[in-house]
């Protein structure tokens, strides 16, 4: 597409986008009367209209059934994760069985490494990027030394050249190769939350595997944002939080995923809990753990309604949409749009003040763009915000802008440029 720098350009995409009428379903952030044009989807998601609605049903629910409500109503709490499932399952490629709502997500990743990290002599070590959010370094840290091991001897980080930015995945698989009889679980972000960066996610699941590693994902910034395949691909394990791409409220419910071929594996170790007990004998109360077939076996606590309830919301809105498919070719134009309008605007200052550091081939990254400001980044960034744009900022000079292919538009993109140009002549000339 050949794109244009101006407001009856960007209108007239609007126009002809048959998403349009997703927006009107969220709520924008407003100061003094102002909507904010909101490019931080990739932090946290826009409100659903309909999420006050769906939390009054359940405080309704819990008002007028009280403890009965796990079993009563119109949403019976003890079987509420099932409706999820199967509105989860087409946002990551699986089967309904192969995921299950629950806990937050690096709760999550501690519980999938003590199934899916097993040292075995000298095999017992974890590849990850480097530079992944520290939630995950901190998780993978604690597991090797709970294990008994030096994090310096037992975590492998592949960093990008001296110079780059992003990975290559022949350096990847290069690293993984190079410790063959070593490596015991493959670890990675889906996609980078500093760079953006789009990982090969099918490639780096073979390579694993063909090594005989476990290999597990962390879509925190994948899932709801590009189609992902977890149940084709091979992938061993997963988890995600909801609140960023899906839109689930902050703190938001997680979600996991457990491929299929590993359900009858009783070797596995995991930690268990009286949820996760086989559901049609849970009220035996008896001794000795039986999971629950699939993903749901996995649980340790009780079903949380409400934030459940706030995540099931806006996985409708998803269905609605026809789930990723169209909205991954929404996103990609949108996404192309605004690495377009920061170029136009290093083009007026005469300088590339705005390096983008993200992908430039849309199969390697989603909705975000990573951008280092040259000079005066926080200022910059701080003025976008007095100008209504709404970003977020990364130590120490990247700006995040994410357009989120449900609910901005093209014109909220040529209006962020306008801005943006604004605020840098303010602060630069």
């Amino acid at each position: 597409m050949n794109f244009e720098n101006n407001l009856l350009f960007a209108q007239t995409q609007d126009g002809a986008d048959q998403l349009r009428h997703f927006r009107s379903q969220f709520l924008f952030p407003n100061h003094n009367g102002i909507d904010f044009i909101y490019l931080c989807g990739n932090s946290l998601g826009l409100q659903p209209k309909v999420a006050s609605e769906v939390l009054k049903n359940q405080l309704n629910n819990w008002a007028n059934y009280a403890v009965e409500g796990w079993f009563d109503g119109n949403e019976p709490w003890m079987f509420y994760h099932k409706a999820l499932k199967k509105l989860m399952a087409p946002i990551v490629g699986a089967l309904p069985s192969e995921v299950c709502p629950m806990n937050t997500l690096t709760v999550n990743l501690h519980l999938l490494m003590v199934s899916f990290y097993q040292p075995k002599g000298k095999r017992f070590k974890i590849i990850m990027e480097g530079g992944a959010f520290p939630s995950d370094q901190y998780a993978i840290e604690s597991q090797v030394r709970f294990h008994g091991f030096d994090p310096k001897e037992a975590i492998i980080e592949v960093f990008p050249k001296e110079g780059e930015e992003i990975l290559h995945t022949e350096d990847i698989i290069a690293k993984i190769k190079e410790n063959t009889d070593e490596i015991a679980l493959v670890l990675f972000s889906g996609i980078n939350y500093y760079t953006g960066q789009w990982y090969d996610m099918e490639t780096i699941t073979k390579a694993g595997h063909e090594i005989g590693a476990i290999v597990g994902w962390d879509l925190a910034h994948a899932a709801g944002n590009v189609p992902v395949k977890l149940h084709d691909w091979d992938v061993d394990f997963a988890c995600w939080c909801s609140y960023k791409y899906q839109n689930s409220g902050p703190g938001g419910i997680s979600g996991i995923f457990v491929h299929e071929k590993h359900f009858n594996n009783t070797e596995l170790n995991r930690f268990a809990g009286w949820w996760g007990y086989q559901e049609s004998k849970r009220f035996k109360m008896e001794k000795g753990f039986i999971p629950e077939a699939g993903a749901d076996g996995w649980q340790v606590s009780c079903t949380q309604v409400m934030p459940m309830a706030l995540y099931h919301a806006s996985l409708q809105i998803f269905e609605q949409a026809g789930f990723i498919e169209p909205l991954r070719n929404k996103s990609i134009s949108l996404t192309a749009y605004l690495e377009f309008i920061i170029n136009e605007v290093n083009i007026e200052l005469g300088v590339e003040q705005y390096k983008i550091i993200t992908p430039k081939v849309a199969k390697d990254r989603g909705a975000q763009l990573s951008i280092i400001a040259q000079r005066k980044g926080k200022q910059i960034f701080d003025g976008l915000m007095a100008n209504h744009i709404l970003g977020d900022w990364r130590e120490p000079d990247v700006i995040r802008l994410s357009a989120i292919p449900l609910y901005n538009s093209f014109e909220d993109v040529y209006l962020a440029g306008q801005a943006l140009l604004k605020v840098s002549k303010d602060v630069l000339l």
